[in-house]
């Protein structure tokens, strides 16, 4: 039963890997932007939901009412003012920006903040658990973090598909230069695309801040368990995304049962061997 436990909860772990690429996946397929400060912009969003919840006391999943679209109008903002600038056939300047942008946030937090590590505490709902019977329970919470996960994985691949601005966005993706001969503000455009992932983003930043403890530094780390979670699934494929977040969080678990040590090598490992036998992802979008 233990291993049984071990994949289960690799898989409600995988559900905030989803999260943490959902966004990732979604900029680099509208406008094959690799967003270095991605994994920082989760950590702002678990420091803005600590503000809120300080200054309104309310709980962490209440916030996210204000948390999301705050988050969403930096999004916005961002690309706008900032990154739209920066796009060109050459991918050497956003890198640069959005690894300047990753700097800018961490040593902002740490400056606000400090280096001391915070939390948020979500009340009983962080113990309550259901019982599966043979001695299992699933958390409430983990699970309820995975449902989410779902759910906005879902949301953004039926906006993607079934609404004029989810064809705005594959048309921008496609061919920028025709989009915009059609009348396609191309800006504006990625600056909403932007925004959704900042939702997303702000999704991730509230979960994480509530399963663990956070601080300025640990960024770069959810941007690899990110970008690991995406490569795995497929680019281009949100489904994907999905699935490569719950086989990074199952290899992880199941690392974790061999040897503590082996938690974060084993999701690594992974990583390398799909690389390395499927290097187009294991659930890559069908084109055509």
């Amino acid at each position: 039963m233990e291993w049984v436990n071990a994949v289960i909860q690799g898989v409600l772990l995988g559900g905030l890997y989803g999260l943490f690429a959902a966004g990732l996946s979604l900029i680099f397929g509208v406008m094959r932007l690799v967003n270095i400060a991605h994994g920082d912009l989760i950590v702002l969003a678990a420091y803005l939901a600590l503000v809120v919840t300080g200054s309104l006391g309310i709980g962490p999943l209440p916030s996210l009412l204000l948390v999301v679209p705050l988050m969403a109008a930096i999004g916005y903002g961002l690309q706008r003012l900032l990154l739209n600038r920066a796009l060109g056939d050459d991918l050497l300047p956003p890198l640069l920006v959005t690894f300047g942008l990753s700097v800018i946030i961490q040593n902002g937090l740490l400056e606000a903040f400090s280096a001391d590590s915070q939390r948020l505490q979500a009340g009983p709902i962080e113990t309550a658990a259901l019982p599966l019977g043979g001695g299992l329970a699933v958390g409430v919470l983990p699970l309820l973090q995975f449902v989410v996960a779902v759910a906005a994985i879902a949301g953004l691949q039926l906006l993607s598909w079934r609404t004029p601005l989810g064809r705005a966005f594959r048309a921008t993706a496609d061919d920028p230069e025709v989009a915009r001969l059609m009348g396609l503000d191309n800006r504006h455009v990625f600056a909403l695309a932007m925004a959704l992932s900042l939702a997303v983003v702000a999704l991730a930043g509230v979960f994480l801040a509530v399963r663990t403890n956070f601080d300025p530094a640990i960024g770069p780390a959810r941007l690899l368990f990110g970008f690991e979670a995406v490569i795995i699934g497929g680019l281009g494929s949100l489904w994907g995304t999905l699935a490569g977040g719950v086989l990074l969080g199952v290899a992880q678990s199941i690392g974790a049962q061999i040897d503590p040590g082996w938690q974060i090598l084993a999701g690594h490992l992974l990583f390398l061997l799909v690389l390395a036998v499927r290097p187009e992802g294991l659930f890559p979008r069908l084109r055509g």
